[in-house]
């Protein structure tokens, strides 16, 4: 049976990552709040991202795991430390979660005489055109892949047994930092599905058609790093339970 409170944690925790962090990137690179300085807006976003995850770590940690990510719920799926039936459950609060954090953040910009969807966005991810690098479908899906296993391989091992339970919160969030560190100029840094989705259906058009990269990419990226996982640990007594992401009881 679902849990209702693991459900809406994950929901709730989702949307707090989209509104905080998406909110920041939108500023960044729509608003130029650092006018032409894009390393400012990447340094900015990236830290947003992990800080806010970390937060959320400490805070419906006990609760849910804070996964509020599709792909880290699959790898927690796969790698057996957590059941079929809840992982749907977790994604579905998730992608909900996402939606909700994106058309909430862009009633707050759209209040603002400055904002237009077509100029300043809301943070979408995207390739082509919409890559500061212009990267094509084909890296931007391979960039992803390798961004979320690096990302959800952190999150395994950082939240088995044999780590340190303090600092799993803190190593998580360096984790996100860094993959935006590293993934902004390529494509914006998913990593997360439920992330992208939200924006892409406030924005729709390109952001909307170029999407299905940014669900499946971390979803690949996700199973990957539970293979790897499994493949290195060989040993079933260093998982935690199988629904948190922290050792951490339930309240």
């Amino acid at each position: 049976m679902f849990d209702p409170r693991k459900l809406i944690a994950e929901f709730l925790g989702t949307a707090i990552l989209v509104f905080a962090a998406v909110g920041t990137a939108t500023l960044c690179f729509g608003f130029k709040l650092f006018g032409t300085s894009y390393a400012a807006g990447i340094v900015t976003t990236a830290l947003a991202f992990g800080l806010v995850l970390m937060a959320l770590i400490y805070a419906i940690g006990p609760i849910s795991g804070c996964h509020v990510n599709p792909a880290v719920t699959i790898g927690f799926v796969v790698s057996g430390r957590m059941n079929v039936l809840e992982g749907i459950g977790y994604w579905i609060a998730q992608i909900l979660g996402g939606i909700a954090g994106a058309f909430t953040l862009y009633g707050v910009f759209s209040s603002s005489p400055l904002y237009s969807k077509a100029v300043q966005g809301l943070g979408a991810d995207g390739f082509g055109s919409s890559s500061r690098i212009q990267i094509s479908a084909g890296g931007a899906f391979l960039a992803e892949v390798i961004l979320t296993f690096i990302f959800v391989m952190v999150i395994l091992f950082a939240t088995s047994k044999i780590a340190r339970e303090a600092l799993a919160g803190l190593a998580i969030g360096v984790a996100l930092a860094t993959v935006h560190l590293v993934g902004i100029a390529i494509t914006g840094t998913s990593v997360n599905p439920a992330r992208s989705l939200g924006p892409a259906l406030v924005l729709g058009g390109t952001a909307l058609s170029q999407v299905w990269v940014f669900l499946l990419a971390p979803l690949v990226g996700g199973v990957i790093a539970a293979v790897f996982y499994a493949l290195v640990t060989n040993d079933k007594n260093i998982d935690v339970p199988a629904d948190v992401v922290t050792d951490s009881p339930d309240v």
